[in-house]
């Protein structure tokens, strides 16, 4: 699934490339992709992109007084096309969801792999209209954003850390890797308790997720949206590499399933050599 820094970058590249052209036609493909009837997609032909933003996992395109919302979800992605066939494409055939063209013959489609079909596009006013923008909490890399907004955040429930990371009412933008990544740079199990964090713990887990995200966003910055996700892949310390050494001291990366994801961790760094049973269990083994 695009995460923040993914989907910074794709922002990044369609500033570049979208910025002060103007859309001819924009063309929904798949029956589930479009989530909103009003604007319909030709209010969109004619009006020039003015800006491109993101709002945690969203992209926002702005084109004449309308707001494109995307959002990947886990299997969709966003491809550059220099040129398109003459002949449009049929709808309801293969991953092919939206095509976006511009006057000068280039846009982009946006494609979702697999049955499930979870990418989102929404054409509205105003991006507080989709209920999955109005519910964001603060976006992480924002300079506002400091270590006390973040201790406020984690101190109103009680919950496991990792699932306040990826709650997106409380923090915009991280996901399942980057909050695997974020708890092995911390040297934190991703079961703790954000009840049980002192003072020290919140701090060193602030100045971990400051840091991955800005890293990540600097590797993408510059990239084509191409070559996006093996980047993502390449850079990962335990996220998707079960089985493998961890990369700072060498402990055998550990997964726990669920029932439509998992986790990666290194017991060494971060559960005091411990392996973390199986979620269903719902309990660190003794």
């Amino acid at each position: 699934m695009p995460e923040l820094p993914e989907v910074e970058a794709l922002r990044d590249f369609l500033d570049d490339h979208l910025v002060g052209k103007e859309i001819a036609r924009v063309l929904p493909l798949a029956i589930s992709v479009l989530k909103t009837y009003d604007p319909p997609p030709t209010a969109l032909e004619g009006a020039t992109v003015t800006s491109v933003a993101r709002h945690g996992k969203f992209l926002d395109i702005t084109a004449g007084e309308l707001h494109l919302l995307i959002h990947l979800a886990r299997a969709g992605w966003l491809q550059w096309k220099d040129s398109f066939p003459a002949t449009p494409p049929r709808p309801g055939k293969g991953p092919l969801a939206l095509r976006t063209v511009l006057t000068g013959g280039d846009g982009f489609d946006l494609t979702e792999m697999g049955t499930t079909k979870r990418l989102a596009v929404h054409l509205v006013r105003d991006p507080a209209e989709v209920p999955g923008v109005a519910r964001l909490g603060p976006d992480p890399l924002a300079a506002s954003f400091d270590r006390d907004a973040f201790a406020t955040l984690l101190g109103g429930a009680r919950r496991q850390v990792k699932g306040a990371l990826r709650d997106q009412s409380l923090i915009a933008g991280i996901g399942n890797a980057y909050s695997d990544e974020i708890l092995h740079v911390a040297k934190m199990s991703p079961f703790k308790l954000t009840t049980s964090l002192g003072d020290d713990d919140i701090t060193h887990l602030y100045n971990a997720m400051r840091t991955t995200l800005q890293d990540a966003v600097e590797r993408s910055r510059g990239l084509a949206a191409g070559r996006l996700k093996a980047e993502k892949k390449s850079s990962m310390r335990v996220h998707g590499r079960t089985g493998q050494p961890c990369p700072v001291c060498g402990d055998t990366v550990l997964e726990v399933s669920f029932s439509d994801s998992s986790l990666q961790y290194c017991p060494t760094c971060q559960t005091g050599g411990k392996p973390l049973a199986d979620r269903r269990m719902s309990r660190l083994l003794k």
